[in-house]
């Protein structure tokens, strides 16, 4: 028998695209997974999850041998017992291999019980399944994980009965304790792996009522098994399915899977500086074996970048690949029956410039003046950072409710003028920020009617939130502050409230669908693509942001003496968000090494995974005020780079 295995990590990999197999089993392949995998699990609060899920099966074995068969041989031991519960049990069939995150033997029945970091609205794993019977897409990698570890289970020892089993976070529970967030502090050992370190007691008192739910799922396996769990025919069984791959994988055979627009998303990209180093991009090789695309064809802007564009498997089918292949019939151009651009007149001008090698910006400036005389002055620019942990932070919430953790605040005047005028971030470990964060918000909001900006729905979803949470809250100030957030926001569909707020926050994101773009965009419409754009664009904000004026004549909370326009080798200019400084400046490398983060804050996730560890990991006093520090600059440049925005179209019409 061969040491390489399948693994249930490896299992879910193929089904999301066989070629991954042969890709991630060769680390010449640059994989993108391996470190977002992590980050996610440790910004959702997935290893919390997980070992709560323990305390509810106390007593058990924990095994934390890494190589296989040490692993496996102590697994086999412990289950000689008649009666044994086993933490990440090694356990393999062949060269198929699996670690069962809580494994309980009574007898010779077993109960295999996969956790997972999501939740659960539902009551039985009929919720699993869609109105025609079929498994939801969305849970389908989930409880293919079970299936096939339930495969192995059954095949290792089959005179034994399994029943299988989802563990997750129920969302109609309430937790009944404070602090159970606070409970759970990742760290890493001497080996450099992670572990999860308990704090105080973890007895039922202390726990409060169960949160997670344990669902059985046998009854879907056996769908899965049968191969009736979607309406899409299936060219093998399961089984045939599981050694298919198991062969593959021992035999480092590439299966070739057809490219389409999945492969947008693809995890084995290389840049061109990464494929310098060393590292080999899976994306490319596949492309080039199937269309035999010389490299020079990848430097062809794809239809993958025209903005929301569902024709792409179509069009490819057609041999339709690159922007420049397609004319006004493969769009289907509809005008809008709003203000402003429908998608497609938006998609078409995106096609049309670059077919014409037009570089300039697209600008209706009529309908711009026309919703800019609605806006009064003072304007005001927010931006918030949230995040969903799985273990409440508060008795009376429920597993991933909402937590705003994070704003930034700037302000503009008719005359132009403008100033970075409030901030407010928690770093207190274990403190539920939101009542707090609405209170600083109101203050900095509360005293004018100026409009308010936005960029995309994410505000407007948490002031929701909050909203709901004031309810049922004990706040003594409770009943204002749902009112003023009603002033400033809009009701969600599924809010038991309705309203639509006098001074309902502006989204710039929907002003700049409607009436902008610009060909440096590439078909996104994110704020991050926008703002370098129109800082290449603009001679009048190079003239301005080249001088070291912001923090200076222009107020600011987190900077001094800054130049927002830096130029590369090829005289554009720098994206902002790349001049974000190091989490870790003047730290030392022994430092560095102990300290679970990003060096840098480039995005809004990185944000939220920088404060997951502020909660959930131990630092130093100097590790948490750098971090606080990039956190304030991050979120700052957020809402200057919508000010820039504003002020450049000011600046034009």
């Amino acid at each position: 028998m061969s040491s390489k295995y399948l693994t249930k990590s490896k299992f879910q990999v193929a089904l999301n695209c066989e070629t991954k197999l042969y890709y991630g089993a060769n680390k010449k392949y640059k994989n993108k997974n391996i470190d977002d995998t992590f980050m996610a699990s440790l910004a959702e609060g997935g290893y919390q999850v997980g070992e709560l899920a323990k305390c509810y099966y106390p007593w058990g074995f924990q095994i934390n041998e890494l190589d296989y068969n040490t692993a496996l041989t102590r697994t086999n031991e412990l289950l000689k017992q008649e009666n044994v519960i086993i933490y990440e049990a090694a356990l393999c069939f062949g060269n198929l291999f699996i670690r069962a995150d809580i494994l309980v033997k009574k007898g010779n029945s077993i109960e295999l019980i996969e956790v997972k970091a999501k939740s659960f609205k539902g009551d039985d794993s009929l919720d699993f399944l869609n109105k025609k019977g079929f498994l939801n897409t969305g849970w389908s990698p989930y409880l293919y994980d079970v299936a096939f570890q339930k495969y192995v289970v059954m095949n290792a020892f089959p005179h034994w009965k399994v029943k299988a089993f989802l563990m997750m976070a129920d969302k109609k529970k309430q937790a009944t304790v404070d602090g159970l967030n606070q409970k759970f502090f990742v760290r890493k050992d001497d080996n450099g792996r992670l572990k999860v370190e308990i704090k105080g007691s973890i007895d039922q008192s202390e726990l409060g009522e169960e949160i997670l739910i344990k669902v059985p799922v046998d009854d879907i396996i056996e769908l899965i098994w049968k191969g009736i769990d979607s309406k899409e025919p299936k060219d093998k069984s399961f089984k045939e399915l599981v050694h298919f791959l198991e062969k593959k994988h021992i035999d480092n055979d590439k299966i070739i899977t057809p490219i389409g627009s999945k492969c947008k998303a693809c995890e084995f990209k290389c840049t061109q500086e990464e494929e310098e180093s060393g590292l080999k991009s899976g994306f490319r090789e596949c492309w080039k074996h199937q269309l035999n695309w010389p490299d020079s064809y990848f430097e062809n802007p794809h239809i993958f970048e025209i903005w929301n564009f569902r024709k792409k498997d179509q069009l490819m089918e057609a041999g339709k690949h690159f922007i420049e292949d397609l004319d006004e019939s493969d769009i289907g151009i509809k005008e809008s029956k709003k203000e402003g651009l429908s998608t497609s007149e938006r998609q078409w001008i995106q096609i049309e410039k670059l077919k014409n090698k037009d570089h300039s910006a697209f600008l209706d400036k009529e309908g711009l003046k026309a919703e800019m005389r609605n806006w009064k002055y003072p304007l005001h620019f927010i931006d918030f950072e949230t995040s969903a942990l799985a273990l409440p932070f508060y008795k009376g919430l429920r597993p991933y409710d909402g937590v705003a953790f994070q704003f930034s605040h700037h302000v503009a005047f008719e005359d132009g003028a403008y100033e970075h005028k409030g901030q407010y971030l928690n770093i207190d470990q274990g403190r539920f920020p939101n009542y707090d964060f609405i209170r600083a918000l109101k203050s900095e909001l509360g005293n004018d009617e100026g409009s308010v900006f936005r960029y995309a729905a994410h505000e407007n979803t948490y002031l929701n939130i909050i909203y709901n949470q004031l309810k049922l809250s004990n706040e003594t100030d409770k009943q204002e502050l749902c009112e003023w957030i009603q002033t400033i926001s809009h009701s969600g569909g599924d809010n038991a409230d309705q309203w639509n707020g006098d001074r309902d926050m502006i989204d710039l994101l929907d002003v700049v669908k409607k009436y902008y773009y610009h060909p440096l965009m590439k078909g996104s419409n994110s704020i991050k693509a926008v703002l370098p754009a129109i800082l290449n664009d603009s001679q009048f904000l190079q003239t301005k942001y080249s001088k070291p004026l912001y923090g200076t004549q222009i107020k600011s909370l987190n900077y001094s003496d800054w130049a927002w326009v830096q130029f590369d080798n090829n005289n554009m200019v720098k994206d902002p968000y790349k001049l974000l400084p190091s989490v870790f400046e003047d730290v030392d490398n022994d430092l560095l090494d102990t300290f679970i983060a990003d060096e840098n804050l480039a995005d809004g996730g990185a944000a939220m995974m920088a404060y997951a560890k502020m909660q959930f990991t131990e630092m130093t006093d100097i590790e948490k005020q750098l971090i606080t520090k990039a956190l304030f600059k991050y979120c700052e440049l957020d809402t200057w780079a919508m000010v820039v925005i504003w002020e450049y179209w000011n600046n034009l019409i």
